[in-house]
C-alpha cells in the first residue's frame, strides 16, 4: 500500500469478493514440513488464519485450498475450517479456478486468490484480488493488488480476509451472527483453534 490512492482502489476490488482461494505451503503454512520415519509429513498452521477462514465463513464468503501436493494434515486442517472446496496435488490450478467459477456461478473479479509463488502466479493474474503474503517471490508481489505484512503460515491469510471484510463492511454481520448462535460456546472454540 504505497498511497491513499492504492488503498481506495484496494478496497474497492476487495467489495466484489464473493470465494477466497488460498495455495498452502508457504500461504497457509510457513513452508517447512518435517518428514517423520514413517514418511508422514508434520506442517503448522497459524491459529490466526484459521481465524480469519472462520470469520469468513461466518460472512458468507466461500473458501477453497488448491495445493501441488496432498497431504493428510492439510486435508484435515481443511475440514476442520470448514473450508468448502479443497483441492490437492493440483499442478496447474486453472483448472479447478474454473471449476469453481462455474460451480458458484461467479465472475473472475469475485474470486480473492493469496499465495506466495510461481505456482500461484497464473491464477493470481485472473482473479479480481491477488493478495501475496509477507515473504512472497518478487514477481508474486508484483502481479498482486495487496501485499501482506505478515508471513505466510504467521497470520498472512487473516491479515488478507480481515482486509475483505472490512472492505465489505462485514464485521456487524458477523458480531451479530455469533451473539445470536444457539451454540456460542462452539462458535468460540473455532475461533480458537
Amino acid at each position: 500500500m504505497e498511497n491513499g490512492d492504492d488503498l481506495m482502489d484496494q478496497k474497492e476490488l476487495a467489495k466484489k469478493i464473493k470465494l477466497i482461494i488460498m495455495d498452502v505451503d508457504g500461504t497457509l503454512s510457513d513452508g517447512r514440513f518435517f518428514v517423520l520415519p514413517d514418511g508422514e509429513t508434520i506442517k503448522s498452521f497459524d491459529v490466526k488464519d484459521g481465524t480469519g477462514v472462520f470469520f469468513a465463513n461466518l460472512a458468507g464468503i466461500k473458501t477453497a485450498i488448491i495445493t501441488g501436493k496432498a497431504s493428510k494434515a492439510v486435508k484435515q486442517r481443511a475440514d476442520e475450517l470448514n473450508i468448502d472446496d479443497y483441492y490437492e496435488g493440483i499442478f496447474n490450478k486453472t483448472i479447478p479456478f474454473y471449476e469453481l467459477l462455474e460451480k458458484y456461478g461467479l465472475d473472475k473479479d469475485e474470486v480473492a486468490y493469496v499465495g506466495d509463488d510461481i505456482g500461484d502466479a497464473e491464477v493470481m493474474g485472473m482473479v479480481g484480488f491477488s493478495a501475496a503474503v509477507g515473504d512472497a517471490h518478487p514477481l508474486i508481489k508484483r502481479i498482486s493488488h495487496y501485499i501482506s505484512k505478515r508471513y505466510g503460515g504467521r497470520g498472512a491469510v487473516r491479515e488478507v480476509i480481515d482486509f475483505i471484510l472490512d472492505a465489505q463492511e462485514k464485521w456487524p454481520e458477523i458480531f451479530t451472527r455469533i451473539k445470536e448462535s444457539d451454540n456460542v460456546e462452539d462458535i468460540l472454540k473455532k475461533v480458537n483453534s
